[in-house]
């Protein structure tokens, strides 16, 4: 198993033992550093969360600074729930490190992703045997949701944030998700950036950092 050695982080601004873990997942080619950079302008709200940001364990042999959870080789639906689950592993032991590493639960933890970032942010989040947070995907998808139905999973509240103008990953895969995860029984809450593209824009960052803030500090 490929296992999470670094990235970015940014410790809590109070300046005491964390409460709460805010995990940050880069999308494909990029780097927690890239991510990491959503954390200051959501630390006034949560003045105890550490923010982690790692890399993923695999390097892109043709981007020295860029990471990916899997190869994306192939883009059907079979080959993004299978690279997504290989992937997982790794995910999961860094979560189960730092929560032990600060005693904390799961219900401490908030996971959010940005592209394939949030593939892996619901794969793994579903799928804690205790149920996180919340989870907040932006300009991503839901992988391997057609088993989901078959599977113990827990059902946090997820926001799932696109731009209408996604050139990458359509803003069609944002309404799959909200269909698939609601017929789970999972409160699904969605914002539509309008000529945003593969990107974060201020609403959208303003929204994820309310949702945290709200799922972490009831």
């Amino acid at each position: 198993m490929s296992k999470i050695v670094n990235g970015s982080s940014l410790q809590p601004l109070s300046g005491g033992s964390p409460k709460q873990i805010v995990l940050l997942l880069h999308g494909f080619g990029s780097s927690g550093a890239d991510l990491i950079a959503l954390a200051p302008h959501w630390q006034r709200a949560l003045p105890d969360a550490l923010f982690l940001a790692p890399n993923a364990p695999q390097r892109l042999s043709y981007l020295s600074s860029g990471y990916q959870w899997w190869p994306l080789s192939a883009f059907t639906p079979q080959a993004l729930a299978t690279g997504a689950a290989s992937a997982a592993p790794a995910i999961e032991a860094f979560i189960e490190r730092k929560l032990h590493q600060y005693e904390l639960t799961e219900a401490n933890l908030a996971i959010v992703g940005f592209s394939q970032g949030t593939m892996m942010a619901l794969h793994v989040g579903l799928r804690r045997p205790r149920q996180v947070a919340a989870i907040i995907g932006y300009s991503g998808m839901l992988t391997g949701g057609h088993e989901l139905a078959h599977l113990p999973i827990t059902k946090p509240p997820v926001l799932l944030v696109h731009g209408s103008a996604d050139p990458i990953v359509p803003v069609t895969a944002l309404h799959a998700a909200k269909t698939e995860l609601e017929h789970l029984g999972i409160n699904v809450t969605t914002h539509i950036s309008s000529g945003v593209g593969h990107s974060v824009d201020p609403v959208g960052l303003r929204m994820g950092g309310e949702f945290v803030a709200n799922a972490l500090t009831e």
